[in-house]
């Protein structure tokens, strides 16, 4: 945790990056930031207000969707195909991180300082990404922690990001030259200004979509490694023999992370385990059908390598309206933009999806995914920019705030479940008879004499709001955590 005046301290995303500053002036808030000459000296910036908000509702949604998704799964990750309320945290994280790269980068004129800066914040990422998805913590849920190295798993939310960061972040740096900050910018000259991003990003669909149409998926086997499940030990093959597949078993993404993570470093419990095809169930969690397909005992990796590869663009794309926010001075020409791009993504991926030609999904990261998730994200964003940044409504979202401006503390505890793992590892009698048990059992599931009622309140009241009201006090006396 670092501390500081928190109205004058550079912010940083999830993770952190620093933000442009607010001027002092009620009817302009938020003002571009200069030349690179200009700014060759540290200049303290305040941070944008409404980045800070949209950041803290992606942390809260993140809260909700884990400890509220299994009571209410409509919330819940899609099992495959579709896109429920939790698809969208993954996409807003990147959005943001792509915001907050544009607007950091621009404060530090020296290309080597902000090499060192990127790549070491990277490795932090991933380090934080290990540590905390691993395996190596077992919270909440068990008190005891460590991992099998044969079995860890390497990729997770930190490590997406920490890619999508870095790749997004050098580019930014090394077409420095490139940019032209001087021109009048309007709604085409700013695609042109940074026409790098985008050559960037149409490569990295190119190559996405060419692996995963054309590259060839061959049968497999797999072993259970998963010691709660009834088929432990047991060994499987799953028949395909095909190519450009997005079904569960036989899809590019799931068949490069076999060959290249290797079949025990990914995720024992995919979403496909509540499709139909899995458990009667469907779309809860439940017992698999006595004629499950054997992909349904199978490990799936959700950050994977060719999708996380994919999901870059959800970053490129929110550069874009970093850039925007940068060069454009008027609080309606940066609407119009965001308004404009927002609605054209959001179209562009629902057509493709419900003309069958790429359907959503988040486990494979298709290109109507980023586009409807990255349209959605600009939407919202666009959103608290005129309640906060232009109507002053920014006491109304003050927990949200807070929680963005100490997002990384939030996950870390909250999200990942670390803190809720210490209070577990104090019970009365029974391990499961819990200071957290007795508060979620008779404050709200027994007040409202129903779980699933119970158990939503819980999380808004007893996470979402705690962590929000903890934040705010941390954001009193100037303290953060920031990588």
């Amino acid at each position: 945790m670092n501390d500081g005046n928190s109205q004058n301290e550079i912010s940083e995303p999830l993770i952190s990056m620093e933000e442009i500053k607010s001027d002092s002036t009620p009817q302009h808030r938020l003002i571009s930031v200069e030349s690179d000459a200009v700014l060759s000296k540290p200049v303290k910036s305040k941070r944008v207000a409404s980045l800070d908000i949209f950041r803290g509702l992606t942390v809260a949604l993140m809260i909700l969707v884990d400890d509220a998704g299994g009571e209410w799964p409509m919330i819940g990750h899609a099992p495959w195909y579709g896109c429920n309320l939790a698809d969208f945290v993954m996409p807003f994280f990147l959005f943001i991180v792509g915001m907050a790269i544009a607007l950091a980068l621009k404060r530090i004129p020296n290309q080597l300082m902000a090499i060192e800066k990127v790549t070491l914040r990277t490795l932090k990422l991933l380090f934080w990404g290990l540590l905390l998805q691993g395996g190596y913590s077992h919270a909440p849920d068990k008190l005891t922690y460590g991992v099998d190295m044969r079995k860890i798993r390497l990729c997770g939310i930190l490590q997406r990001i920490a890619l999508a960061y870095l790749v997004v972040a050098l580019v930014e740096v090394l077409s420095r030259k490139t940019q032209s900050s001087d021109q009048p910018f309007n709604h085409f000259s700013i695609f042109k200004s940074y026409f790098w991003n985008w050559l960037v990003g149409a490569c990295i669909l190119i190559v996405y979509s060419a692996l995963l149409y054309g590259t060839y998926i061959p049968d497999w086997q797999f072993t259970v490694t998963d010691s709660d499940s009834v088929h432990y030990g047991r060994n499987f093959t799953v028949a395909c023999g095909v190519r450009g597949s997005l079904d569960p078993p036989c899809n590019a993404v799931g068949y490069i992370d076999r060959k290249v993570l290797g079949i025990r470093h990914m995720y024992a419990h995919p979403a496909w385990r509540r499709s139909e095809a899995c458990t009667e169930n469907s779309p809860y969690a439940g017992p698999f059908r006595n004629n499950a397909p054997s992909w349904c005992f199978a490990p799936f990796e959700p950050e994977g390598i060719l999708s996380s590869i994919s999901a870059i663009l959800s970053s490129i794309i929110g550069v874009h309206f970093g850039h925007v926010l940068i060069h454009f001075q008027d609080h309606s020409a940066r609407l119009k933009q965001w308004v404009t791009m927002g609605f054209t993504l959001l179209i562009l991926g629902l057509v493709l999806h419900f003309t069958h030609a790429i359907p959503l999904n988040k486990q494979l990261y298709t290109f109507s995914y980023v586009c409807v998730t990255s349209g959605a994200a600009a939407l919202v964003f666009s959103v608290f920019y005129a309640l906060v940044d232009i109507w002053g409504l920014r006491y109304l979202f003050l927990p949200l705030e807070w929680i963005g401006m100490n997002a990384m503390l939030v996950y870390v505890m909250a999200a990942a479940g670390i803190f809720a793992g210490f209070i577990n590892g104090w019970y009365y009698e029974d391990p499961h008879n819990t200071l957290i048990y007795w508060i979620k059992k008779h404050l709200f599931i027994g007040v409202w004499h129903s779980k699933k009622v119970g158990i939503l309140l819980y999380v808004i009241f007893a996470e979402i709001l705690f962590w929000g009201l903890l934040s705010g006090i941390l954001h009193r006396f100037g303290l953060y955590w920031k990588l």
